[in-house]
């Protein structure tokens, strides 16, 4: 018996990979955002929402995931192109499955590109899929404490959705309490409410999105006029 050490870091491998795909999209103008949140928190809703709202003036491609079935891919359909990952029971993307994704879309040229990711606070929070920005959603349903209890969902992402807000006067939940508990994890979160069905919020979670491609698009510009310069 032999025991045959092998030093590789395959993380480390996949986190490369997820970094050349962040960048090639960005160069070629497309921001890409990881939607994540427990099932059933309105992930579908919400994209449907945005693309009303940017229609004929930002561009959008959504990559559905799920276990089974394209429903929700079918609900997104009318809005935006889609494409479903079916996984068949794993319970969150890997990069390689978003990629033969983007590839099955055609690799659109777009402005913005969503990953709506399997629902599950726990094991998407572990990868990479080479987003520019990663969006946890929380629905008044779910309960205020969920930060607290899925810290590392809450630590890796970049803002905060709390959806369904229509529903708050009857479920016991306190914004307050929620966002307190989120930041306290990751204090520099951005925190949204929306609801999807009566479209508060919409216009200022999309702004926030607008501006946060904007602005990586101008480091990228001020990175090739330095590069430019050398």
């Amino acid at each position: 018996m032999r025991t045959i050490i092998v030093r590789r870091d395959i993380q480390a491998e996949a986190k490369r990979d997820a970094e050349v795909e962040r960048e090639e999209l960005i160069l070629r103008g497309t921001f890409v955002v990881n939607l994540v949140s427990s099932p059933g928190s309105g992930k579908t809703s919400l994209l449907a929402e945005m693309a009303r709202f940017w229609r004929n003036r930002f561009s959008m491609a959504v990559l559905v995931g799920d276990l089974e079935t394209d429903r929700d891919a079918q609900r997104l359909a009318p809005f935006c192109p889609v494409t479903q990952l079916t996984t068949g029971g794993a319970c969150h993307l890997e990069l390689p499955l978003v990629h033969r994704g983007r590839m099955a879309l055609g690799d659109p040229l777009v402005d913005f590109l969503f990953i709506e990711n399997i629902g599950n606070l726990v094991c998407p929070a572990s990868h990479d899929l080479g987003e520019h920005l990663r969006v946890v959603m929380l629905s008044v349903t779910d309960g205020d404490d969920k930060p607290g209890k899925y810290p590392k969902m809450f630590r890796t992402s970049h803002s905060l959705v709390i959806s369904k807000f229509d529903l708050a006067p009857y479920v016991p939940f306190v914004v307050e309490a929620a966002i307190n508990d989120a930041k306290s994890i990751q204090p520099n979160l951005a925190c949204f409410v929306i609801s999807s069905l009566n479209q508060t919020g919409i216009d200022t979670f999309c702004s926030y999105l607008e501006e946060q491609r904007a602005n990586l698009l101008a480091l990228l510009k001020q990175k090739r006029a330095v590069d430019a310069t050398l």
